[in-house]
Parts: structure tokens; sequence; C-alpha cells
């Protein structure tokens, strides 16, 4: 039986209670006014020499600039015109008529004088107006970053237990002779899918209710619906009932297959009764029936859905790519943990070898679908297509670019050799830079649509992350103690502890 170590589960809670402060941080110094966005505005302008805003200001001053010249050439000419006529009219009419011309003429000014006057009133009006929608667009993304930062790190580490979840029903369903040695590592990661679904479905909830100015999903505002026929031609789908009932369905399917199968394991160790094996097999594949339809739906739901206007028909099978791989990497590295205090010793080389063939092959799966749903979108040039990269692009260059480095390049470079994929310390490396760079792959996908260009990680990501990853090691490692590392019952377990290859 492991035994938690004191210090790991002290460093869980230190993790846990930094983490909690930092998050509560980051919601109380969240701008609340437009004052406050005034002067984070301004700081930013200084900070980067205003080349950050400059561009919208200037914009802006062009264009009101623009519109004033025209008016104000406009009615010039009007006024020149008017002036011709009545000249005319002089000329051609009698001395007796001069007055009535006189007085025509400055009538004449001053109606000219109130046009420009007024065009240039309704240009400053214009003006400000942009000015306050562009104060409370931005209002709303600096408000949404704390939410964002909390939502990316509970999805992903939740994702991390359904992606582990996923591979173990695999070898369930496919009956594999080389992986029950590292069965309770797998349950034991997905035992996270618990606290981590409570935690996801508040989270969802607080989004319906836009509890402390969340407006994540802007599809959930009203207003916004109002005044948008896209959403609205997706109201039947994109509507807040139906999308709490989908999660609601979809993490209890989850959870209870998780149930499931670990009563079915702990009872066929302790009675060796094939029949729990052989419930398990049929609760496998069915799971995984179930876990394909879910999983696609879940995709555009929590992730696809903060940007409404878009849409991939392949994004389904790149969320999955992303967490499954994260799932078997954790697996590996928590395995890797084990066998170096002492535990698993039937876990060899061959074990090790075979979880980093994993871990390479679902990191080149993920770079064919990355590339794919690009390099399709970039082809073809749609705008409402092509938008989503160049959003990504052009202010989130270094997180885009970046973790495509860290889940393609780094793991070709160093997993593609046969025998660095033997190397404890090789495979812990890797391990840690592909989850790093998937983290980044889910920031990616929800902060462009939430917080725009006025994202940074700041201490919100750092302390979300911090919570969930204590979080993570406290429930995970307290599950590794509730039964026998070994499962000793299943029928391949023989086989498993004497793999080589």
């Amino acid at each position: 039986m492991y035994q938690f170590s004191s210090r790991l589960k002290t460093f869980s809670f230190i993790l846990m209670v930094v983490g909690i402060l930092g998050i509560g941080y980051g919601f109380f110094t969240t701008p609340k006014t437009d004052e406050d966005i005034e002067n984070i505005l301004k700081e930013q302008e200084a900070h980067h020499g205003g080349a950050h805003h400059e561009s919208h200001a200037t914009a802006s001053a062009s264009h009101s600039q623009e519109h004033a010249t025209t008016h104000e050439v406009t009615a010039h000419e009007e006024k020149d015109s008017m002036h011709h006529e009545i000249a005319q009219v002089a000329d051609s009419t009698e001395v007796s008529h001069d007055s009535t011309a006189v007085a025509v003429l400055p009538v004449a000014d001053h109606h000219d004088s109130d046009v420009v006057v007024t065009k240039a009133k309704e240009i400053h009006v214009d003006h400000d107006a942009e000015h306050k929608e562009h104060i409370a667009h931005v209002k709303h993304q600096l408000q949404n970053k704390p939410w964002s930062a909390l939502y990316v790190a509970c999805i992903f580490f939740m994702l991390i237990a359904v992606g582990a979840l996923a591979f173990y029903a695999i070898q369930w369903a496919a009956q594999a002779g080389w992986s029950p040695i590292v069965f309770r590592v797998m349950e034991s990661v997905s035992s996270y899918l618990l606290p981590g679904s409570i935690i996801f479905i508040i989270l969802l909830v607080l989004a319906s209710l836009h509890f402390g100015y969340n407006h994540m999903f802007v599809w959930m505002d009203a207003d916004v619906v109002k005044e948008d026929h896209l959403i609205q031609g997706k109201s039947g789908f994109l509507n807040i009932p139906f999308f709490l009932i989908r999660a609601v369905i979809f993490l209890a399917g989850w959870n209870l297959y998780r149930y499931i199968s670990r009563k079915n394991s702990i009872a066929l160790d302790q009675t060796k009764d094939l029949s729990f094996f052989k419930k398990n097999y049929k609760a496998a594949a069915a799971f995984l029936v179930f876990f394909i339809v879910s999983e696609s739906i879940m995709s555009w739901d929590w992730i696809m859905s903060v940007d409404p206007h878009w849409y991939s028909t392949l994004f389904g099978w790149y969320v999955f790519a992303s967490f499954f791989v994260s799932g078997i990497t954790v697996i590996t590295l928590i395995t890797l943990y084990l066998k170096s205090k002492g535990l698993l010793e039937q876990v060899n080389k061959s074990h090790i070898h075979d979880l980093a063939k994993f871990m390479f092959g679902i990191s080149i799966f993920w770079t064919y679908l990355w590339f794919s749903q690009f390099m399709l979108i970039w082809y073809s040039d749609i705008p409402e297509e092509v938008t989503y990269f160049i959003t990504r692009i052009e202010h989130y260059n270094l997180p885009f670019f970046g973790m495509v480095a860290m889940n393609f390049l780094f793991p070709l470079l160093i997993l593609m050799n046969a025998d660095f994929k033997r190397l404890t310390w090789v495979i812990v490396m890797a391990g840690v830079v592909i989850l790093a760079g998937h983290y980044l792959d889910f920031y990616n996908m929800i902060m462009p649509a939430t917080v725009g260009d006025q994202w940074f990680i700041g201490v919100s990501e750092i302390s979300s992350v911090m919570f969930f990853l204590g979080l993570f090691i406290f429930v995970v490692f307290t599950a590794l103690t509730k039964a026998p590392l070994v499962s000793e019952g299943n029928p391949y377990i023989e086989e498993s502890k004497h793999f080589h290859y």
C-alpha cells in the first residue's frame, strides 16, 4: 500500500492556500469603474510608449478629423454657391430691391455657421460615444480575466482526469496485456474527475448568472443576443438551460463510469471473480461510445462557444488530442515517481517505453490536427473563419506559436529516439514541457475570446494553476492510498509483470 508522504501532502496544501490567496487577490484588484479603466489604459500607454492604444486613438482622431474636414468643405461649398446665387440676384434686380439682397446674405451666413457647428458637435458626440464604448469593452475584458484564468486551469486539470479515464477504458476494451500493472495509477489520476467536475459545474452556473462581472460566454447575455442575428440562429442549442443540462449529463456519465470501473476493479482483486472483469470490459465499451459523442459536444459547449461566431468541424478531435496526451503524460510521470520511491517494482523499461511512445504518438496526432485546422482555414481565407487565427497571431503571437514548439517540436526531437524513451530524466523533462504546452493550448483557446488583447500571465493565472495543481496532487495521491498499487486480480497481470521487448 502506498503511504501519502507528509512532505508531498504539505506541498499540496501550500499550493492550494497560496493559490486561493492569489485568486482572491486577482478578483479583488479587478477594475470596477470606468475611471479605473482610464487609469489602466493611461498606464499601458505610458509603459508601451503609446503604441498599444495609440492606434485606436489615432484611428478615432483621424476618422473624426476626416469627417470634420469633409463637413467643413461641404459647408464652404454650399456657402460659396449660396453667395454666388445671391450675387446674381443682386445684379439682376433693381436698386429698390438691394435691401432685400443685403438682408438675405446675413441670414444665409448665420445658417451656414449653424450647420458647421452642428456637424462639429455631432462629430464630438460620436467620438465620445466611441471612446465610452471602447472603455466598456476593455472593462469587460479585464473583469473577465480572473474568471478566465480560473476557468482555464479548472478545465485543464479536470480534462487531464478525463483523458486518463479514456486511456484506462481503452485498455479494458482492448484487453491489453501490458498495462494492468499501472491500472491503479490510471484510476488514481481519474479520481480527480469528481472534485474537478463539482468545481467546474459551479463555474458554469456562475457564468450563466453573470456573477462577479462574469461575461465569458457572450451568448449568455440577452442584450448581446438581441442585436446578433448569428447567435440568435444558434439559440436553439446555445441557451443556458440546455447548456447546463448537457454539462450535467456529460459529467455525470463520466463520473458514473469511473465509479463503476473502480468498484469492479477492487472487487476483482478481492474475489478473483472474472465476472467483474467481464463487467468492466462491457462498461468500458459502452463508456467509449458515450465518450466519443459527449467529448465532441463538450468541446463545442465549454470551449468553442466562447467564440460563438466561429466553428471548426474537427475541433472536438483537436481538444481530445490535447487533453488525452496530457492525461497519458501525467500517468507516466506519476508512475516514474512511484518507481523512484521503490514502489511498482514490476514496472520495467518496456512499460515506460510504451507510455513514452504514447506521449510521442499523440503529440504527433495533435500536431496533425492543429496543422489541418490551421492550414485549411488559412488557405480558404473565409473571413468568418480566418478571424480566429488572425486574433491569435496578432495578439497572442508568442503563446500561440510557442505552444506549437512545446507540443510538437520538443516531443519530436526528444522522444523520437528509442533509447530516450527509456531514460527517466528525459521523459520527465519532456512531460513537463508537454503539460505546460497544452496548458498554453487551452489558454489560447479561451483567452482571446474573453480578454482580447488585455492578456498577460499574471497573479490570477499563476495562482489558479497553483490551486488546481495542489488539489490535483492531494486527490490523486490520496486515491493511491486506498488500494494496493498492483491489481493482482486482473487475469492479465502476470503478462503485464513479465512484459519485455
